[in-house]
This record gives structure tokens, C-alpha cells and sequence, in this order.
């Protein structure tokens, strides 16, 4: 199927690992020239090369989110760049796994600032140019702890709460400029992050991963763990054109486990 994509320009956040290296590879599938930011070097040039493997332009910028002037200089230097932006895909995102009386103020305020304010300041900064354009896609990935209670991942209910919010809101205010603002909510994702969390669950609860990994499986209706794929494949719908008449939604890849909520 023809997503038309070809020559468009996406700029993924988080985009040299995980959710969005498979979003960047999947989008590149589909002939879109691809903008990804990152904390890790090795990782976003590897990345990178393995776009332009396909036959598409390619550009990967260092950045921490969390900083305002690193979020102001990436879009910056991608424009410089790409000269256009058609799509956004904020995937940018840090966990913290600890029971509530443990967390401090800086941990809920450093992962409101790398997800939440991250998600915004690069929207806000985005915006004019899909403006000048015309048109435009944003999608936001949140997380499942926006609709559940994760007793150790208070930080992450909180501000994927916020993103789902955040999407609606902007959603309402872009809609006049053709830009379409629209959420997924991953569910537990076989990616490097996913097992670091499994495993502190593990040390904090005084069990072994296997037996983590395998209560989280029983909670999924389809019974098993989602692929970064799968994710990728919600955000390629958002910015197709089946998804024209789609603005202000927050859908779940979670194989059916979060059936109960629906925000």
C-alpha cells in the first residue's frame, strides 16, 4: 500500500533506538526522509547509516531534550537540513522505577522535562513551519501508565497522563492549520528500556526476570509482548492519508491489556 510518504521529511525524537529507530526505519520503508535526535552518538549514527541503506536522506543530532537549547538547536539544525518538516513523532522518553516515598521532586520534574515539556517546546517550534506549509502530522508517544496504576512507575503515569492531554488540547488548536496531533500509547514493548524496567521491578520486588516477564505476558489478552513494529505501524496510520480525518485520538498498542480505560 502507498502511504505517501516518499519525499516527505519526519523528524523523530528518541528516534536512534527502540520505538523510534523501528518508526524511522518503517517511515524510510515508505520513502520519507528522516530527522532523528538522541543522547547517544554510536547509536544515532549507526541508526543513520542504516537509513540511508534504503535509498532515503538521512540526519542525526545529539541532543537532551530535557534542555531547551538543545531542543531549540535540533529543530534549528534539521531545518538547516532538511529544509521542511511534514511530520512529527515526539518519542523522546526516560523511566524511573521506585515506590512513591522514594521519589524526589527533581525525578517527577527531570521526566516531566524529557517527555512532557520536551513534547511541547518541539511542537511549539515545529508548528510555524507545517503553518507556512499547510499541513502537517504530530504524533506523541505516551504509555500505557496513563491509563493504569503502576505502583513504581509514578512518574511515568503522571506525565503520560499529561501527553494525553496535552495531544487532545493541541489537537483542538492545530486542527485550523491542517495539522493533525494524535497519540499512541505503547503497552509493555520488547525494547532495551522495557527490560531495564522488567529488571528493577525484579530487584525491587525480590523476583527474577523470567518470572516479571512472564506475569507481564499473562496480562495481555493476545499473550505476548508488543514489537517496536507494531508502534511504528499506529504512527505510519496517523501520517497517511487513511488518517486525514483523524486529530485529537489516543489509541493503544498494548495487545488488549488496557481494554478497561480508554483516555
Amino acid at each position: 500500500m502507498d502511504f505517501q510518504l516518499k519525499d516527505k521529511v519526519a523528524f523523530i525524537t528518541g528516534g536512534s533506538r527502540g520505538i523510534g529507530r523501528a518508526m524511522a526505519l518503517m517511515f524510510a520503508d515508505h520513502g520519507a526522509n528522516i530527522v532523528i535526535c538522541g543522547r547517544t552518538k554510536e547509536s544515532l549514527d549507526q541508526t543513520v547509516q542504516d537509513l540511508k541503506a534504503k535509498g532515503v536522506m538521512a540526519w542525526g543530532f545529539q541532543t537532551d531534550v530535557s534542555r531547551m537549547e538543545d531542543v531549540e538547536r535540533f529543530v534549528s539544525d534539521a531545518m538547516k537540513a532538511a529544509g521542511q518538516v511534514d511530520i512529527l513523532v515526539n518519542n523522546a522518553v526516560t523511566s524511573t522505577s521506585a515506590p512513591f516515598d522514594q521519589l524526589t521532586d527533581d525525578e517527577f520534574r527531570y521526566h516531566i522535562d524529557v517527555k512532557l515539556m520536551a513534547y511541547i517546546r518541539i511542537a511549539r517550534l515545529v508548528l510555524p513551519h507545517m503553518k507556512r506549509q499547510g499541513s502537517g502530522r504530530i504524533v506523541n508517544v505516551g504509555g500505557m501508565t496513563a491509563r493504569i496504576v503502576a505502583p513504581l512507575r509514578m512518574t511515568n503515569g503522571v506525565t503520560n497522563a499529561g501527553v494525553a492531554n496535552f495531544t487532545k488540547q493541541f489537537a483542538d488548536y492545530a486542527a485550523r492549520h491542517n495539522v493533525t496531533v494524535n497519540c499512541v500509547h505503547p503497552g509493555y514493548t520488547a525494547t532495551e528500556r522495557v527490560t531495564q524496567i522488567f529488571e528493577s521491578e525484579a530487584k525491587q520486588t525480590g523476583t527474577d526476570i523470567d518470572t516479571i516477564i512472564e506475569n507481564r505476558t499473562d496480562d495481555i489478552p493476545l499473550g505476548k509482548l508488543i514489537q517496536p513494529e507494531d508502534i511504528a505501524a499506529a504512527a505510519l496510520f496517523f501520517c497517511s492519508p487513511l488518517a486525514n480525518m483523524v486529530t485529537g485520538q489516543c489509541i493503544a498498542v498494548d495487545g488488549g491489556s488496557g481494554q478497561s480505560v480508554n483516555y
